[in-house]
């Protein structure tokens, strides 16, 4: 069983990283580069514009590609429902959304302590 200090320097400890992470996912969200990422850039080599520029010819991986079925969801592209100066608190979400459900599967899965009343010493 903890002591009373030692819980409270657990939950300070908690809290801290909590308030760091929420710091973190909201500021440096909007230094994230904005252009696609290696497995993008990948998938687009080889590919040239249709006139209208929104169909890709030539022989490329990403002429097949479609939207994912989250893409109009309210967090896609990691914007607040589109608006890209909402990154911030995207990041902000996904960082409460990530620490509630790890805190609520610890907790599920903490080990119990059963007292036996016939097991004192």
């Amino acid at each position: 069983m903890s002591t009373p200090p030692q819980r409270g320097r657990s939950l300070a400890f908690f809290a801290g990283f909590g308030v760091a992470a929420l710091l973190i996912a909201g500021v440096l969200s909007y230094l994230a580069y904005p252009h696609p990422d290696g497995l993008d850039t990948v998938t687009l080599q080889g590919c040239s514009e249709a006139s209208g520029g929104e169909q890709l010819r030539d022989d490329c991986l990403a002429q097949n590609a479609d939207d994912h079925a989250l893409a109009d969801s309210p967090l896609a592209d990691y914007t607040v429902g589109g608006n890209a100066v909402l990154l911030g608190l995207s990041g902000i979400i996904g960082v409460l959304v990530t620490l509630v459900i790890g805190g609520g599967l610890f907790w599920l899965l903490r080990p119990r302590r059963t007292e036996n009343p016939t097991d004192e010493r």
